[in-house]
């Protein structure tokens, strides 16, 4: 495999758990398990996943350097939340910190493989 087909790799990763993890948070706060019934305010936490969204998907690398340090809530919230709830919510916040670790993982590769191929194909 390619630089660029990894770094397309990576990048199709990262915008795809970008997008669950978005999802999850949605569905997760408005109807599978709620901190009260018929949805909480918690829900708001996908506004700082919406608002890197435009540029993670268009591949700009700024996004991807700030994604990085704010998906960091995201975990640190599944952690909390897997420790200290029961049953449903528990085992969704597994789910929040695998799709946020695999986001790390995949935004840090992309920009490490769209740097190399960006340093290939820079005439020196």
């Amino acid at each position: 495999m390619n630089r660029e087909q990894a770094a397309r790799n990576w990048r199709i990763t990262s915008i795809t758990c970008l997008y669950a993890l978005l999802l999850l948070c949605l569905i997760w706060e408005l109807w599978l398990a709620p901190l009260r019934p018929g949805g909480s305010w918690l829900v708001l936490k996908v506004l700082p996943l919406l608002w890197i969204a435009p540029g993670i998907t268009r591949g700009r690398m700024y996004s991807y350097r700030a994604s990085t340090m704010l998906i960091f809530l995201y975990f640190t919230e599944g952690v909390v939340r897997a420790w200290s709830d029961q049953g449903l919510s528990a085992n969704l916040a597994m789910v929040e910190i695998t799709l946020s670790v695999v986001f790390f993982v995949a935004a840090i590769a992309w920009v490490r493989a769209s740097r190399a191929v960006r340093s290939t194909t820079t005439p020196a």
